[in-house]
């Protein structure tokens, strides 16, 4: 069982350059010593046959498989195209400094 006092609590204050009162101190010591006492009640309990846990919930993928299925049909999407040119939709240049025309 665990057993911290209060000479331990001050110790790890001064490693962790943090000031306390007496009465903080006191007090840090029996919650620290529930929580210890807490974490060594979980070694009594018998995990042998409980399957590792990586996560909290059930994980899935929800990514779809990488399956190729037709597009849409050229000749349909190209009765919404203003201009064309050579099989491809032609659309305005948005920024054209020169490097447009290359």
């Amino acid at each position: 069982m665990a057993n911290i006092d209060v000479n331990e609590v001050k110790h790890v204050a001064l490693l962790s350059k943090l000031e306390f009162q007496e009465e903080e101190i006191v007090h840090f010591t029996k919650q620290i010593d529930d929580i210890i006492t807490m974490v060594e009640q979980l070694d009594e309990v018998d995990t042998k046959n409980v399957p590792v846990t990586t996560h909290g919930l059930e994980v899935a993928s929800v990514m779809r498989k990488d399956v190729a299925t037709p597009g849409m049909d050229r000749d349909e999407l190209f009765k919404n195209v203003k201009t064309q040119q050579d099989g491809l939709i032609k659309v305005p240049a948005m920024i054209d400094n020169g490097e447009a025309g290359a």
